[in-house]
């Protein structure tokens, strides 16, 4: 090897040179299937390139195309958050879900006129997060539970349609991309030949082989079996020449700055054109090259995204279409209902096992009582069940020909089947309820989920010990576990002092739960797990999210109105407060790290962002100013600081003119947040 003092010059020229002409030969052949050198001039100048980067390692780049391939296996892979999170969508089963869609929507944004959609095909991979800082691939990491996932950069860099470097003369600082990875058919089932012969077992489909390929732990292994990738989402953190303000434009900008776009998609004025693109595809996605399990319709406009914002769980301007899974049809040998640990009664169809989508399904459910209703389902029925989404048995429609003679109609409980108290249906909610907060069944499922391993994870504590504490009066609330200790325990069946003794230690070593943990614990309606990791950020004490407003609840990026009502109604009850004092007083972890990481000039300032940003959206800016320790409000005030302006801002401009408040277009937002105090 010569000395890296011996690349002159000219030899750093030429290895740019050819990086360039590599780089611009793969985007050709793997993005725009127009190949524009041939294989034998592409191998020449590659081996030139890795000739010269062996010869002097210091022209060696992360963006070289000798780059996508590590020499050595890597050990394991670790966990990251990610930047922005990475949201799911609501699922639509139909032309009907569709137009309901689009009705809850517009009731939200009455006065929209002129909107778009846009269709994407649903690819059947794996999602996947890429980070470019100064347009070089630094960061790529699976979706995981959506604020985490495992960071898989080497592997992500051996899937050729992803480019090392972004096709920009002058990048922005960061820029996240969102798409999935996938395994085209003919990789497929080339790669379950090579198992079959090698004696090894067969992948189940290409979805798990991807995702099974992306875990190797081997960036050779996954070159070899030549997964593609289709970029469907793009997060500017910064604004570029030419704004980009809707969705279509984001995905002709991903294109052209290097990835693979899928071709299929569609601009529709109209939600009967959404529906003619996907019946269409319903049909003709037989011939294509890799598989899709339905269509992404999304509100083109990202003013209009930013206006409707997102549910408890979704944006409200997206949805998924899922094209209908495999159904089978059997018998309902009855009708059973469940209590859940919020009240809710869950009626659900004991069927006679069948084989659906490569699994026995015994059970499904059946909602509530509005769905029996529409069914009109019935013990002895004969039923047609499906996996909706592929995943959740639920029957489909009942065959009223098949039913006997005798089978009645079947009736909802008026009192709850655990506790016998009268149960209770809102007039504004499908779902009917055990009001009773001492029942059984609600204590034992606050239990069991408390305990369980995503949660609390206490070893021991599973359904069987719940029941028989509960049903032994020795826990009436989950801080009730922590007064626990080995005598009573011992009274129970079957009990010994060592397995007394585990359940204890085991309870009590949970205390060392973080603070989203305890918060996902609590039950509170409409907050999961993700919810409960970006809410303790933004509130990073019990005590500051028991004071916050509902309004400042809904100000951080990815919350809704709905989950802020339902958080802040929670801690504003009583019977909670007391149960916040006793988890405090018994050692819990009621306090985390906050969402600031870098102090900046804006920490601590009160901010307002109104109008339509140029590139970022309402939520981003918001999420921005809270991560540099800025607070966000709605309304504008004499505490004001600042108020962050966009287009068609309306009176809160007017007002903060009148109060002399200092105004920020978004390009000085982003230049104060940059700004060191």
């Amino acid at each position: 090897m010569d000395s890296v003092d011996q690349a002159t010059p000219k030899l750093k020229q030429r290895s740019q040179e050819l990086t360039k002409i590599l780089q611009k030969a793969s985007y050709d052949y793997y993005v725009l299937d127009a190949p524009t050198i041939e294989d034998a001039v592409y191998d020449r100048l590659y081996h030139e390139l890795q000739d010269l980067e062996t010869r002097y390692p210091e022209l060696i780049s992360p963006d070289s195309p000798t780059q996508r391939v590590g020499e050595r296996p890597a050990s394991q892979f670790t966990s990251v958050k990610h930047n922005i999170p990475l949201y799911s969508l609501e699922n639509a089963f139909g032309n009907d879900d569709l137009s309901l869609w689009e009705q809850r929507w517009q009731r939200v944004a009455p006065d929209v006129t002129g909107f778009e959609y846009v269709c994407e095909l649903k690819i059947d991979g794996n999602a996947i997060a890429l980070t470019y800082e100064q347009g070089v691939l630094v960061r790529g990491a699976t979706r995981g539970d959506g604020l985490s996932g495992e960071e898989i950069t080497q592997n992500l860099k051996a899937i050729r349609s992803i480019p090392l470097r972004l096709n920009l003369e002058d990048p922005p600082p960061i820029v996240e991309v969102r798409g999935e990875a996938f395994l085209p058919l003919d990789s497929f089932e080339q790669i379950n030949r090579e198992r079959e012969q090698a004696g090894e077992a067969l992948f189940a489909n290409p979805r798990n082989a991807a995702a099974g390929t992306l875990r190797q732990l081997d960036s050779r292994i996954v070159a070899q079996r030549k997964l593609d990738f289709f970029a469907y989402t793009l997060h500017l953190a910064t604004p570029i020449s030419s704004p980009l303000s809707s969705q279509w434009q984001a995905l002709e900008f991903l294109q052209s700055i290097g990835f693979r776009v899928n071709p299929e998609r569609q601009l529709c004025a109209t939600i009967a054109d959404v529906k003619t693109y996907c019946d269409h595809w319903a049909i003709a996605r037989t011939n294509l090259r890799y598989l899709t399990d339905g269509v992404v319709v999304k509100l083109n406009s990202f003013g209009l995204q930013d206006q409707l914002g997102f549910t408890q769980k979704f944006p409200r301007w997206a949805i998924a279409l899922k094209y209908p899974a495999e159904e089978a049809p059997t018998i309902v040998e009855n009708i059973s209902v469940n209590v859940g640990r919020t009240g809710a009664i869950t009626p659900v169809a004991e069927l006679r096992p069948v084989q659906l989508a490569g699994t026995t399904v015994s059970r499904a459910t059946l909602h509530n009582a509005d769905r029996i209703a529409e069914l009109d389902i019935r013990i002895g029925d004969t039923a047609i069940v499906r996996k909706a989404g592929e995943i959740i048995p639920e029957v489909v429609r009942v065959l009223p020909d098949l039913r006997p003679n005798d089978a009645p109609p079947f009736q909802m409980p008026t009192h709850c089947p655990v506790c016998r108290e009268p149960v209770f249906k809102p007039e504004d909610e499908a779902v009917t309820r055990c009001i009773n907060i001492s029942c059984p069944a609600i204590l034992r499922g606050a239990l069991t989920h408390w305990a369980s391993r995503g949660v609390l994870d206490i070893d021991s504590v599973g359904e069987k010990l719940v029941l028989q504490l509960v049903d032994q009066g020795l826990v009436h609330s989950v801080a009730d576990l922590y007064d626990l200790t080995v005598e009573p325990l011992l009274k129970l069946e079957r009990m010994g002092k060592k397995s007394a003794e585990k359940i204890v230690n085991a309870i009590q070593a949970s205390k060392a739960q973080p603070w989203p943990r305890v918060l996902y614990g609590l039950g509170i309606r409409h907050v999961g797990s993700v919810n409960a990791q970006v809410l303790t950020q933004a509130f990073p004490t019990v005590e500051q999210l028991s004071e916050a407003t509902p309004e400042a609840i809904a100000a951080v990026y990815g919350i809704g109105s709905e989950i802020a009502q339902s958080v802040h109604q929670w801690f504003q009850t009583h019977a909670n407060q007391r149960l916040i004092d006793r988890l405090r007083s018994a050692g819990l972890q009621l306090a985390g790290e906050a969402l600031t990481a870098i102090e900046t000039a804006i920490t601590g300032k009160v901010f307002v962002v109104t109008g339509t940003l140029p590139t970022l959206k309402r939520d981003e800016a918001k999420a921005l100013i809270q991560q540099a320790g800025g607070k966000v409000t709605e309304s504008v005030s004499k505490k004001t600081d600042y108020l962050v302006v966009g287009e068609e801002a309306g009176s809160k401009l007017d007002k903060a003119q009148a109060l002399g408040i200092t105004l920020l277009s978004e390009t000085e937002f982003l230049e104060l947040l940059r700004h060191e105090p």
